[in-house]
């Protein structure tokens, strides 16, 4: 158990039936009345954002997230497949646990998946990728003064703005976090 009081970024609790993690907190004491503790909740779940304040001395429990990392091993349409590298032992995920981080992700490519109570219910890609430009329109010879981009499919599928340079079957870096091009590879 957490007191309100002790609350700090990063601390996940669980409250309202939920997982939920101190995205922002503050101890106020107002000059009439008792002290509270305003915070900013995000449910790890969910994504929902909410803001609610908790007396100093209120406990909640604290959450314990595990991490694994993990490798994608393929999708079969309805499913994508990720296996634990220890055990060898295969877990399905569905697209909404999988929707940020599939668009960068190939097969046998390591992911961070996480768990509450032995339920995985995220997945988050590497950093970086080096992923191949499937789809792209020719640049053309002397375009590469300005800052110009052009749009481009990679192999999984995700579109990305690329610089004109780039061509059909060149591997680009790409920047997980935001989706944009770093550099080629």
């Amino acid at each position: 158990m957490i007191t309100a009081g002790d609350f700090r970024k990063g601390v996940t609790i669980e409250w309202e039936g939920g997982v939920w993690s101190v995205v922002d907190f503050q101890h106020v004491k107002p000059g009439k009345g008792a002290a509270f503790v305003r915070t900013k909740l995000k449910n790890v779940m969910t994504g929902a954002v909410v803001e609610r304040s908790f007396n100093p001395t209120d406990k909640q429990p604290r959450a314990t997230i595990e991490t694994k990392e993990m490798q994608y091993v393929y999708n079969d349409g309805e499913f994508y497949y990720f296996m634990d590298q220890d055990t060898y032992e295969q877990i399905p995920l569905t697209l909404d646990q999988v929707e940020d981080a599939i668009r960068f992700m190939k097969e046998e490519t390591m992911a961070t998946v996480r768990f509450f109570k032995g339920k995985a219910f995220s997945v988050e890609a590497p950093n970086f990728v080096v992923l191949e430009v499937t789809q792209t329109e020719p640049g053309f010879k002397g375009d590469t003064t300005s800052n110009t981009t052009k749009p481009a499919t990679l192999e999984t599928g995700y579109q990305i703005a690329v610089p004109l340079f780039i061509n059909i079957g060149d591997k680009i870096r790409v920047d997980t976090r935001d989706g944009s091009y770093m550099s080629r590879a």
